[in-house]
């Protein structure tokens, strides 16, 4: 007896004869013929297309009825699940008790409760009746760890902080037990799978061929970093969570006497040169674990371009100075430094005060970096990159974006003359960035800037139209006649943005926040904006 056949005698809905439905709505076929005076072709036709529509009604219902009864059925025989109950324990149970059943949690070379540390410094036991809850003593992991370490909570650092560290220490940590120092999850040595911080990272994991990589890497990743040490992010030491800077931290390995590092420098001294200016410290695409962007003479390993044997141990350049050294090639920038109408002074130093002569992790070489390098001389901008919002220019790729480094024309240096010509070389929807054939990289303002490929795609590009559309449609991003006055309103970005940080979202003039009081400085109608305040900022 198949399924459908019990179900139906089981429940009585389905009749014996042609197993149509006697369920009311359903109606039962009908044989047509001739003899009862009907019009036998079309009757007979009519009849087969109403007993194919019942019969496929028929064969519906039976299906839906077999499916929800198999459901039914099954749902009789599964056994009911329950969520897992907790044993009942007293009220004053202590860790002791909790060991009894949870000691896979201790079994380790390294366990988390021990001396003062218990079950109960993390875990609340709540008892009533025969039921029995355990929970944690805070909303989240991270601010339970917090309680104890102090010293880790962001709240307290000030500085670059390790991603996992400001959120999620059970990333990295295992809360009871471990085999690792510090109770982590995996050593932080060995290679993608066993080694904890290249579940994120792929440091030295993808080599090109004919690269490098650095063998300290296989001494693991703590050999260099102190992954919660946390400081300014324009120092290179708290940037990397380095256990100290180069060239001291590449010294505890390697002996600056040594023949062969001798030989590679070519008998010049190197003892207080920076080695990452010259070498990646992980990788490379290039052998010697050299930089990305490398200067031609030292790439071409031509050094007598620019050096002559050293004497005494002191460097010796084929020319008189190092910028008449440098003005060899560069007579360019030379000529620009020296005509300039705005002058830049740092640029009337020694080009080594803000370029390295080597190589360097970006293109120019600026060292230790294109931001920190303009900080030496420009401190005061270092509070604007404290903020919780800057500029990517000011605070990534270097003041040379938008600033001509050399000197230039107009006032601050800026690249245009034209503020908003400056900000709609990348904001603009006319801004059309030029591809560097064989680099990673793209150029702007007639290709003096180079920037990394897709550093548009983290620029918001504004819809203009005839200088109109930001920050809503037909407003005006330049100097526009206010309609009810025809006085001129003159404006530009700066009017409502800063060009280097805030503390606010869009980075608006005196950090302000983007609502409708800031656009009243300007607007004092808020049920007419061509009502516009002339001076308002």
């Amino acid at each position: 007896m198949n399924l459908v056949t019990g179900l139906e005698r089981k429940s009585g809905k389905l009749s014996e004869g042609s197993g149509a439905l006697s369920k009311p709505g359903f109606v039962n076929s009908v044989k047509l013929t001739a003899g009862n005076g009907a019009a036998p072709n079309r009757l007979s036709s009519s009849g087969s297309r109403l007993a194919a529509s019942h019969s496929s009604s028929h064969a519906a219902w039976s299906a839906i009825t077999s499916i929800l009864m198999l459901a039914f059925l099954l749902g009789l025989s599964t056994p009911r699940l329950e969520a897992a109950r907790h044993p009942a324990l007293d009220p004053n149970v202590d860790s002791a008790k909790c060991i009894t059943c949870h000691a896979d949690k201790t079994d380790a070379k390294s366990a988390h409760a021990k001396g003062s540390v218990n079950c109960l410094s993390c875990h609340e036991v709540r008892a009533n009746k025969e039921i029995t809850r355990v929970k944690l003593i805070t909303p989240t992991p991270a601010a339970l760890c917090f309680t104890c370490h102090k010293d880790k909570n962001p709240a307290n650092i000030t500085g670059f902080i390790h991603a996992p560290n400001a959120h999620d220490c059970l990333k990295c940590h295992d809360p009871h037990k471990s085999d690792n120092p510090s109770l982590l999850l995996k050593p932080m040595s060995g290679d993608q799978g066993k080694n904890l911080c290249l579940d994120c990272h792929d440091i030295g994991v993808h080599v090109a061929k004919g690269g490098s990589r650095h063998p300290a890497l296989d001494g693991g990743c703590d050999t260099c970093h102190i992954i919660h040490k946390s400081g300014d992010p324009h120092q290179r030491e708290f940037q990397y969570h380095m256990t100290k800077d180069a060239p001291a931290l590449c010294m505890d390995c390697h002996d600056l006497k040594d023949e062969k590092l001798v030989k590679a420098h070519h008998g010049q001294p190197f003892e207080t040169a920076d080695c990452i200016q010259c070498h990646d410290p992980r990788s490379s695409d290039s052998p010697h674990l050299m930089q990305t962007f490398q200067h031609d003479p030292f790439k071409s390993e031509d050094c007598d371009d620019c050096h002559a044997p050293a004497k005494n141990g002191k460097v010796v350049l084929t020319q008189k100075d190092v910028k008449s050294t440098c003005g060899m090639c560069h007579e360019e920038q030379a000529k620009q430094i020296a005509s300039a109408k705005v002058p830049h002074p740092g640029a009337q130093e020694d080009c080594t005060v803000c370029h390295n002569p080597h190589a360097g992790q970006t293109p120019g070489f600026l060292q230790p970096g294109p931001v920190t390098a303009c900080l030496n001389c420009h401190p005061e901008r270092a509070d604007d990159l404290k903020k919780k919002h800057v500029h990517q220019p000011a605070s990534d790729l270097g003041c040379a974006t938008c600033h001509e480094p050399h000197g230039g024309n107009n006032p601050h240096l800026l690249r245009k003359a034209n503020v908003n010509e400056l900000c709609l070389e990348c904001h603009g929807p006319n801004a059309s960035p030029q591809k560097v054939e064989g680099k990673p990289l793209i150029t702007i303002f007639d290709g003096k800037v180079k920037l990394p490929e897709n550093y548009f795609s983290k620029v918001p590009v504004l819809p203009l139209k005839y200088g109109l559309g930001h920050p809503t449609e037909n407003h005006p991003v330049s100097d526009a006649i206010i309609p009810k006055t025809h006085q001129v309103f003159q404006m530009n970005c700066l009017t409502c943005h800063q060009p280097h940080a805030s503390n606010e979202p869009n980075m608006l003039v005196k950090d302000q926040k983007n609502d409708m009081q800031f656009c009243q400085t300007c607007h004092k109608n808020g049920l007419d904006l061509s009502d516009v305040q002339v001076g308002g900022k």
